[in-house]
Parts: C-alpha cells; sequence; structure tokens
C-alpha cells in the first residue's frame, strides 16, 4: 500500500494527528519554521527585484535531514501545516528546503484536531496557495528591510543595542502618546451628596443629589457642597416626584477571536496574552482527555467570529439539556466580523466538540487550560443563549420644601438571566453596580437617616494593559492576530517598555527613540500608514495585488529619507552645563545599556563619566547604607553596581571575585512561609515587581500581589494587594477596602 508523510509544524500535533491516521501515514514535525532570511546579513537583494535570499535555519539541519530520509520511504506528501498564512508559508518552505520534486505533494488545511476534520482534509487537498505565501513573505521582507535599515540609525544617534520595527516602533508611540496624555491631565476636585433614605416599609435605599433648579452636579468645591447641604439639611423627609421604570436586553457578546480571548483570558485570570496564546496552542494541539490526545479547541489564530452548523446544533443540544429549553434560540444567533481587514474565512475559537463540557475533563487539564477551555466553552455557548432580560428603574425626589432640590436613585433587576445564566463579559474599567430599589410610589414619603458629602477627583486616562494594547492595535488595523503577542513580547523584551503589574509602561529611552522617529520617519510610525500596508498585505493575500508592487511602493521613498537623515541628524546628547572635573568640557547626558548617564562631550579624548544627580545622591545613600557590609565569598568591601535590572552589590575584587546579592526594598512584612525571612521587592528579567523572601535560595516563597503588614482578621492569613484600594487574604476568601496602596 503506498505510503503518505504528513508534515505538520509541532510534535504533539503530529501525535494527536497520528492517532486518527492509519499505518499507511507517516505524521512528522518540521519544529516550526524551517527556512528563513540569515541571521547576518540583509538577506533581501533590493536592486533584484527585492528577492529574498532564504536559508536553512541552524537549528533545523537534523530536522531536514530527517525530514528527507522520511521522504524516501514514502510515495505522497501532505502539507498539513496551520490554516493561516504563516502556516502556509510553512508549506512552501517545506517543498523549497526538502526539494520536493519527484514525488506528488498537496497541503491539507483544517481549523480544527478532530477524527472528522482530519478525514475530511485528506479527502480534500488543495494546492498551495501562492497569494497567502506572498503576502507573508511581504511581510516579512518589509520588517526585515525596516528593521535592518533603521535600527543602525538608532545606534548612531542614540545608543548601539537599540531596534526599530514596522509594527513593535508603532505599539511603543502608542504607549507613549498615552504616558504623555497622562502627564498632560490636570485632576479636577469634585463634590457629590448623599441622602441615606427609609420607606414606609423601613426599606434603606441611598438617593444622590442629580440637580439644584437648572444645574447639574456635582459641584466643584467643599464650600459649594456645604452651602448646600445646609440648604437640605432642614428637610426631615423626602418626598418621590417621579418613578421611571424602563425594560432592557444584554445580547451575549460575539463568539471569541484572537484579540477577545486575549482581553477576557487578561480581565477574568490576569493572562498575559503570550501566555493566553500558549495555553491555546495546547488546547488546540491535543490534550489526552483519558479516551487518548484529541484537539480541544478550534485554530487559536482567527479574526473570524463565525460558527459553523456543527457547532450551532451542537450549541443548541447542550442549552436544551443542561439550562432547559427556555434558554434555547429558535433561531440560530449570528455576528458580524467587525475587525478591520480579517483574514481568510476560519471560525470563531470554539470547543471542538460542545458536548465536551469543562467539568467533565477538569482532571485531566491543568488549572490554566481547565480556565481557557472552559471560557471559551462558557462564550460559545452563551452567544446561542437568550438574551438577559432587565428592568432598569429610576426614582427622582425632592427634600420637604425644597422643589429645586433633584435626587436620583437608580437600581436594576434581572427578570430573566437567559445567557448571564452562564456567562458575563469582563470590563477594561471598574463600573458602579446599580443594586437593587425598593418598590416606590409618585407621592410616597421617605424619612431622612443621613446625609453626607464625598469628595472625589478626576482620573486620568488608564495606562494600556497588554488587553488593551490589544484591543487598540486590532481598532486601529495595526497588525494581525498572529502578531499581537510577539509584538508586546519585543517592546518589553527590547526594554522600551516595562510592566508595573499588569499596566504597560515607557522607559526613558521609549520617548526618546519615539520622538526621534516622529520627527525624522513620520510616515513609517503613523498609525493610519501603518494600517494602510496591512491592508496591502490583505490584498496580496486576495491576489489582487504583486507583493514586489508594495514593497517597492515603500522601500524607496523610506530609503531616499534614511540617507538623508543620517546625515542630517545630529547624535542625540542633552547639555546638563556641568562641567567636567577631568578636562572642564561640558557634560552631556547619554543613554547607556542600563538607562541615563552623564559623560563628557569631549569623548574619546576624555572618557570620564558619571551617574546623573539624582542617581549620584541615591549613590551615596546607598554606599553608606552598605558601607560595613563585606563579600560572603572572600571578604573583602562591596561597590554598587548598575545593571538592567537596578542596583546591586558586587564585590570590589571583581573578576578574581564573582560575588553579587541584590539591593532590594523591605516590606516589613515577614514570610508567611518560612516565618524568618522578610518580603522584598524584586524583578523579573521582564521588568515585572514580584516580592520574595530574602531568605532566598533557603526559601524561594515568592508573590506577585504586594504583601501588607495585617494578619486576615478571619484566618490570620497573609494579605496582599488584590487590586487598587483592595486586599485579600491569600488563604481564605476575605477581602477589604483599603486607601490608595502604600
Amino acid at each position: 500500500m503506498p505510503k503518505t508523510l504528513v508534515i505538520v509544524e509541532s510534535p504533539t500535533k503530529a501525535k494527536t494527528i497520528g492517532k486518527f491516521l492509519g499505518s499507511s501515514y507517516i505524521v512528522k514535525a518540521s519544529m516550526g519554521h524551517i527556512r528563513d532570511l540569515p541571521e547576518k546579513n540583509l538577506g533581501v537583494d533590493v536592486e533584484n527585484n527585492y528577492e529574498p535570499e532564504y536559508v536553512v535555519s541552524r537549528d533545523k539541519n537534523k530536522t531536514v535531514k530527517d525530514l528527507k530520509d522520511d521522504l524516501k520511504k514514502v510515495d505522497n506528501i501532505l502539507l498539513a501545516t496551520d490554516e493561516d498564512r504563516e502556516g502556509e508559508a510553512i508549506a512552501w518552505h517545506l517543498v523549497h528546503a526538502l526539494k520536493i520534486k519527484d514525488k506528488p505533494f498537496r497541503r491539507i488545511v483544517f481549523h480544527e484536531i478532530t477524527k472528522d476534520a482530519i478525514m475530511h482534509a485528506v479527502k480534500n487537498p488543495r494546492d498551495i496557495n501562492t497569494s497567502l505565501v506572498d503576502a507573508q513573505q511581504a511581510r516579512r521582507i518589509l520588517d526585515r528591510l525596516v528593521g535592518y535599515k533603521l535600527s543602525p540609525f538608532l545606534w548612531k544617534k542614540v545608543r548601539k543595542g537599540l531596534s526599530a520595527g514596522r509594527v513593535q516602533s508603532v505599539a511603543v508611540r502608542l504607549i507613549v502618546d498615552k504616558e504623555r496624555e497622562i502627564q498632560a491631565f490636570v485632576q479636577e476636585e469634585y463634590w457629590h451628596m448623599q441622602a441615606v433614605l427609609i420607606t414606609p416599609r423601613k426599606e434603606i435605599f441611598t438617593a444622590q443629589l442629580e440637580k439644584v433648579g437648572k444645574e447639574k452636579m456635582p459641584v466643584k468645591t467643599e464650600e459649594e457642597i456645604l452651602k448646600l447641604r445646609e440648604l437640605v439639611e432642614k428637610a426631615k423627609k423626602f418626598v418621590v416626584i417621579d418613578v421611571t421604570k424602563k425594560d432592557k436586553k444584554r445580547t451575549p457578546p460575539a463568539p471569541f477571536t484572537t484579540s477577545t480571548l486575549q482581553q477576557e483570558a487578561s480581565r477574568k485570570f490576569g493572562y498575559g496574552v503570550k501566555n493566553t496564546m500558549r495555553i491555546a496552542q495546547q488546547l488546540y494541539e491535543g490534550l489526552d482527555i483519558g479516551s487518548g490526545s484529541q484537539g480541544l479547541i478550534t485554530y487559536m489564530r482567527t479574526d473570524s467570529v463565525f460558527l459553523s452548523n456543527t457547532a450551532l446544533d451542537q450549541a443548541k443540544d447542550v442549552i436544551d439539556s443542561v439550562f432547559g429549553k427556555e434558554f434555547s434560540l429558535a433561531k440560530p444567533r449570528t455576528y458580524k466580523t467587525k475587525s478591520k481587514g480579517a483574514q481568510e474565512a476560519h471560525e470563531a475559537i470554539r470547543p471542538a466538540n460542545l458536548s465536551i463540557l469543562p467539568s467533565s475533563i477538569k482532571q485531566f487539564l491543568s488549572k490554566e487550560q481547565f480556565n481557557l477551555y472552559s471560557l471559551i466553552w462558557n462564550r460559545t455557548v452563551a452567544t446561542q443563549m437568550q438574551d438577559a432580560q432587565l428592568q432598569q428603574t429610576s426614582v427622582r425626589m425632592n427634600p420637604e420644601g425644597s422643589p429645586d432640590f433633584v435626587f436620583a436613585a437608580h437600581g436594576t433587576v434581572v427578570t430573566f438571566p437567559g445567557f448571564m445564566k452562564l456567562y458575563i463579559e469582563g470590563q477594561d474599567t471598574e463600573e458602579e453596580e446599580e443594586g437593587l430599589l425598593p418598590k416606590l410610589e409618585v407621592g410616597e414619603i421617605c424619612d431622612r437617616k443621613d446625609l453626607t458629602q464625598s469628595q472625589h477627583f478626576t482620573k486620568p486616562p488608564a495606562r494600556y494593559t497588554e488587553a488593551s494594547l490589544v484591543k487598540k492595535l486590532e481598532s486601529e488595523g495595526i497588525g494581525r492576530p498572529s502578531t499581537y503577542a510577539p509584538t508586546i513580547s519585543t517592546i518589553i523584551d527590547k526594554g522600551y517598555i516595562e510592566k508595573d503589574k499588569k499596566h504597560l509602561l515607557p522607559t526613558d529611552i521609549a520617548f526618546v527613540v519615539t520622538d526621534l522617529l516622529v520627527a525624522h520617519f513620520a510616515k513609517e510610525v503613523d498609525y493610519g500608514f501603518t494600517a494602510a500596508i496591512e491592508e496591502q498585505f490583505d490584498d496580496i493575500a486576495e491576489g489582487k495585488e504583486k507583493w514586489q508592487r508594495v514593497i517597492d511602493a515603500f522601500y524607496k521613498e523610506f530609503a531616499a529619507n534614511l540617507t538623508k537623515k543620517l546625515t542630517e541628524v545630529e547624535k542625540i546628547q542633552e547639555k546638563t552645563g556641568i562641567m567636567c572635573t577631568e578636562c572642564g568640557s561640558e557634560m552631556v547626558i547619554k543613554f547607556g545599556r542600563f538607562g541615563k548617564f552623564m559623560a563628557c562631550s569631549s569623548y574619546p579624548e576624555c572618557k570620564h563619566i558619571q551617574p546623573l544627580e539624582e542617581e549620584s545622591q541615591r549613590q551615596k545613600m546607598l554606599e553608606e547604607k552598605y558601607k560595613d557590609k563585606k563579600c560572603e565569598t572572600c571578604g573583602s568591601d562591596l561597590t554598587i553596581k548598575r545593571g538592567r535590572f537596578g542596583e546591586f552589590l558586587a564585590c570590589s575584587k571583581y573578576p578574581e571575585c564573582k560575588y553579587t546579592a541584590p539591593i532590594a526594598e523591605g516590606t516589613g512584612v515577614t514570610c508567611n512561609e518560612c516565618g524568618k525571612g522578610e518580603f522584598i521587592e524584586r524583578k523579573s528579567k521582564r521588568g515585572r515587581i514580584f516580592y520574595s523572601c530574602n531568605r532566598y535560595p533557603d526559601c524561594k516563597n515568592a508573590l506577585w500581589n504586594k504583601p501588607v503588614v495585617e494578619k486576615c482578621p478571619e484566618d490570620g492569613g497573609l494579605m496582599t494587594w488584590v487590586k487598587k484600594g483592595i486586599v485579600g487574604c491569600t488563604t481564605c476568601s476575605h477581602k477589604e477596602e483599603r486607601g490608595e496602596e502604600e
């Protein structure tokens, strides 16, 4: 019987698919991309129609050899890489790297790894779609041209080691622009007044001052609110003047796309986009759920919200049996894709088989896998459930004798939960919940129990999180499902962005580089222009445009401008007015690997450097603090050094002795695991702050949330900040409100 070689990207995928195919199939993995542009040179012949020079990656030589050996044993080849542009390109590169000439090869695609899907794909092979390959090739070549040419410009004008990228620099600009919005924000004070009222039936509720005459609340100063309070305080009773009831319905959100899954996993579980995609990949490629390895979700890189008829039928069956027929729809609900430039027709991210309930496979999954599978299952089923029915009630009332003062109270009650019985979408910002209101009638009189005023301040725009940055990139049309996670990882790894808990903050160098690029390469970092390039990639994928023409239109203008700017733009050096203590020349601020420092402007004749004034003061403070501390290895004095993650202690005998120790801020909180050490503030390799026991490595206890000194009043457990203004116990469900985090 003829043998067929099936090539996929990963061993896990190969194992799952191999289970569905018989002994006449050999399923092997390419381990991802097998060829790429060379690492150490441009690899694009700009004088020859942008012809790329592809080479087999060094770590893939053995894979290529093994696959060539497998080719000798078979009669046919099926290229079963992922169903997107990257997957199509991998298939195309495999044909060329393996030099498949004398044996028939076809392409098969599927968006879920189930037996039915695989067998259907095998029976319906097709040719490689060269338009999809060209779209991926255009992106790769254009990104190489921009990165390879623009990065050296930054080395010359700012400092060595910096990088620029067609999408990464735009993403950094978004974060820098947001930070400048926050810096420019002027906080304003405002005041509200609340009345605590009691109905004749002894029910208590709160109403807020809405307006006085024609002037709407709030007021801006305490003086104003106190004057109003004096007038209201005389009234001991409030009269209901209006009761408005409005029926509303809430429709379930659309099935998951890549970006909405990343956003929701961040909101509900705090997962970063890279982690979300890692877990989703595991669920897609297949996990052993007791009956063997099986793909649990559809392909996770998609911007489609389409659900197949099979999925719709399964959803209805599940809803009817689990929730009851009153929760299911007579006709399936469909959604329209809103994403700019949505790519080739995939399905939304959904369970491969909705009859596999999360609870039935929980024992076979890790906590992260279970969380994400449950999230996808719940969202998919919810899309086919009835709308939630709500009734909103608004009550307005006057203090007796003060008809100009209008107080209002609002409440919402769910009259039929519909999809909300299963799924409620997370929010990027905290919203005040509207509670239930007692039943009230016009003319009814309520007693005033209390009257208070509260001070508030307007809030600056929120910094981006990974999830909200993905949302912004998608709304601007920048990047595609396959690029969001790598882009965010890149800008963090390159030192442009740091994470403060979940928020993304630009570093000093991000401001400098962004300003330089906006000033001299405005088009390349323009949001609209970057989105327009994405649309041109879409045109290439659809066969409407030639990839060389798209590259040429961009590159000629870019290259000419780059040549001009290399000679025109001076190296960025901020003058200080401070004279060099060695030669008398002026000191200038430069950027090094670990941040700003002062250097003599007469370099290289004079090589004197010193820390910035504020850092110099901190250096002196640290030197004083640690002056008596000795090296634990050789007993020599210790010096203060600065690295990528901040200051640290190092032996003065370096390089003979390589002892180092972290300098970390103490929290005053005793380690809850060993009971001896103290939690200290540390930074991870990615710049994220965490808290660990200072007895490491003897005690390896660590926390992401900042601990607090007070113990839990319920069980005496360790308390940490769980979110703004809220601390919670690490061992029980106790939570309590606090002021701002110290």
